[in-house]
């Protein structure tokens, strides 16, 4: 049965990071399960986890009045899911949905948050890995934005 450490120790978005901040993740780490139509999260609640997919998909998800439900994008096995929860005021801002069976390491933000306030070395390590993340995520919305909104330009 596999554990925390090595669970985490593997997943992409901790490649190559020092063991010892490994553990100090571990202490931040639990196991979730979400079934299918499940919200992880919802749009303004309190941003107070920060995901690792080990199985599954997530739709990441906003209302556009007018226009309803739109997904910006997904998120699948070896991936992240919200980073919310490192950016006052700690509220999300989508809606994050499993379409199927999911499992994922859940890591408490607030307890994150404080692991990279002791150890600034430890929180640039996630910033520069969370800033690659959102940068992907704004690129996705923009995209979506385009498709929604008719504004892309055809040649």
């Amino acid at each position: 049965m596999e554990n925390l450490e090595s669970i985490l120790t593997e997943h992409p978005f901790l490649k190559d990071l020092d063991k010892k901040y490994i553990q100090l993740l571990v202490g931040c780490s639990s196991n979730v399960v979400f079934k299918t139509g499940d919200f992880i999260f919802r749009e303004g609640e309190p941003a107070d986890s920060f995901y690792f997919i080990r199985h599954g998909r997530v739709l990441i998800e906003t209302h556009i009045p007018h226009k309803g439900t739109i997904m910006i994008r997904s998120r699948e096995e070896g991936e992240i899911l919200g980073w919310s929860w490192l950016v006052p005021p700690f509220r999300w801002h989508f809606d994050a949905r499993a379409v199927e069976l999911t499992r994922a390491i859940a890591l408490d933000g607030k307890c994150l948050r404080e692991k990279c306030d002791e150890d600034h070395d430890l929180g640039y390590e996630i910033m520069k890995r969370l800033a690659l993340i959102i940068a992907e995520g704004l690129e996705a919305t923009r995209l979506q934005l385009m498709d929604v909104y008719g504004n892309s330009t055809k040649e």
